[in-house]
């Protein structure tokens, strides 16, 4: 689920700004921007947002800043620009028509000749800091996605109600359809007999074979019971994205059941009409947490 948060600490001249940003994602991928001389609490952030957030694709940027470093010194490699300026000094001899204008500047611009000094951070005096700014950060960011997570809810409990009005549509239809079966089939036999006395006893075991394998009451049955399954897990506090994501796919088999089964225009008609709905929900499950 999408979402920002964004904390801060500033006392005893260090400030530390924390920002995190989640998109959906099947599982839990963080990517971190901050200082180098944080790479070693990585493992700690980690579990800190995992506290929080069970997947998602995750970015956390850390901004580090403490007065006492504020002037930081500037390390010169001179070995490296001794060569620089000797290499210098020897292409003139070779090329004596060209131009030496190679300057304390310059030298000062070529690379790694000049080095600002590695920033020195007290891990233990700013883990516990971190921890708690990441963790604020964490608690803005499930605030966003709440607030997310209730328009997502709506949107796919309304989803719900159309498949419950769609099954009780088919339900009303499926009996009829044995009935229209009965007589199409009784037609067609008068019509090839011309007036002969037509088996009834035979056609009513071909209506009978037709009506049992087209019967879908259980399939209807399950799919109200998901239905019912679905607002309960809905209400439900913690994670239920994959509980969700697993009744989605039970929906779709029912659904799927009910257009092999159909032989009728107005079911399989609304039959696809399920799987669509069904298919929507799926989509904002991958959403849920």
């Amino acid at each position: 689920m999408t979402g920002y948060g964004k904390a801060e600490y500033n006392n005893n001249g260090i400030t530390l700004t924390v920002e995190i940003k989640s998109v959906n994602n099947r599982f839990l991928d963080l990517s971190y921007k901050c200082p180098r001389s944080f790479t070693a609490l990585q493992d700690v952030m980690r579990s800190t947002i995992q506290k929080h957030l069970s997947r998602g694709k995750v970015d956390v940027f850390v901004n580090y800043y403490k007065q006492a470093d504020s002037q930081s010194s500037m390390q010169v490699d001179y070995d490296l620009a001794s060569s620089y300026v000797k290499v210098a000094g020897e292409l003139k001899k070779k090329f004596p028509k060209l131009k030496n204008d190679f300057t304390v500047l310059s030298l000062m611009k070529t690379q790694d000749v000049l080095r600002a000094q590695q920033e020195v951070v007290d891990l233990d005096e700013i883990t516990p800091i971190l921890v708690s700014t990441l963790s604020s950060a964490c608690e803005n960011l499930d605030s966003m996605r709440a607030f997310e997570g209730e328009k997502l809810k709506a949107d796919m409990l309304s989803r719900v109600a159309v498949i419950e009005e769609t099954v009780g549509v088919i339900k009303e239809r499926a009996p009829l359809v044995s009935k229209e079966y009965h007589d199409k089939i009784l037609e067609r036999v008068k019509a090839v007999l011309e007036g002969s006395e037509v088996d009834e006893s035979r056609l009513l075991q071909e209506v009978a074979l037709f009506a049992d394998k087209s019967n879908i009451d259980e399939e209807l049955t399950r799919l109200y019971s998901h239905v019912s399954q679905f607002r309960k897990i809905c209400e439900q506090d913690g994670e239920v994205g994959k509980k969700l994501d697993f009744l989605v796919q039970e929906f779709n088999r029912e659904s799927n059941t009910v257009c092999s089964k159909a032989n009728d225009i107005t079911v399989t008609d609304n039959a696809l009409k399920l799987k669509c709905e069904i298919e929507k929900i799926r989509e904002q499950i991958q959403n849920v947490e």
